[in-house]
This record gives structure tokens, sequence and C-alpha cells, in this order.
């Protein structure tokens, strides 16, 4: 008899959502996702835009910020209200629809980071 993978079992919950596959904890409670470090930056904040996979259309990403993932949420939040768009937090990247290289660099640099335009 084949013995089970260890990673097999529940990975959604229509009550709680998403489940962690090595606590088995909902992603929200994840005690393993805690204590996962963080990957270090080197302290330079960098802002580009692409359009690559999305059909042409522009987006401004914000990457290397060093805050906490509430943190990057909101300054995500205030960034969109700034720039009058929409957009998204994914994978500590923040996204904004639309071409606002500079109106988000000027209002970081007003925040204090260290900010350096990436790309052309």
């Amino acid at each position: 008899m084949k013995n089970k993978p260890l990673s097999s079992g529940l990975v959604y919950s229509t009550d709680s959502g998403r489940m962690c596959p090595q606590c088995r904890q909902p992603q929200a409670q994840c005690s393993c996702r805690a204590a996962a470090a963080r990957p270090a930056g080197d302290g330079i904040v960098r802002v580009s835009r692409q359009t690559k996979g999305r059909a042409g259309k522009g987006v401004t990403l914000v990457k290397g910020l060093d805050l906490e993932d509430a943190a990057l949420v909101a300054l995500g939040k205030q960034l969109k209200t700034a720039c009058g768009s929409g957009g998204t937090v994914k994978d500590r990247v923040i996204e904004v629809q639309g071409d606002h290289v500079e109106r988000v660099m000027e209002m970081l640099k007003a925040q204090g980071h260290s900010v350096k335009r990436a790309g052309g």
C-alpha cells in the first residue's frame, strides 16, 4: 500500500477560506507564516511602470518597501487615493493602475523613503 504524501489535506474551507498546508490553520491565523522572515531588501524603494501581461494597460509598481503587511496595505490605499485610481497589493508589491510613477515617487520621498525609478 502506498503512503499518502504529507501535504494532502484541506486547502480551502467555505467557513474560513484558504488553509495553510503546513499548520492546517486558516491563513489569517497561520502560525508558520508569521514565523517566516520577510526577505531583507537594500532599503531602496523602486518605482516602475509595467504593461507586460496586462493587455497593454500600464501599471505603476512599487517594490522594496520594508513595512509590515497592514502598513503596506494602508500605504497602497493612500497611494491609490492620491493618484485617483485603483490597484492592489500582491506579494509585497503595490500596484497602482495607470502611469503615476512621478506622483508616487514624490509621495514616497515626502514620507522619508529612499526612492529610485526602475526601468525605462
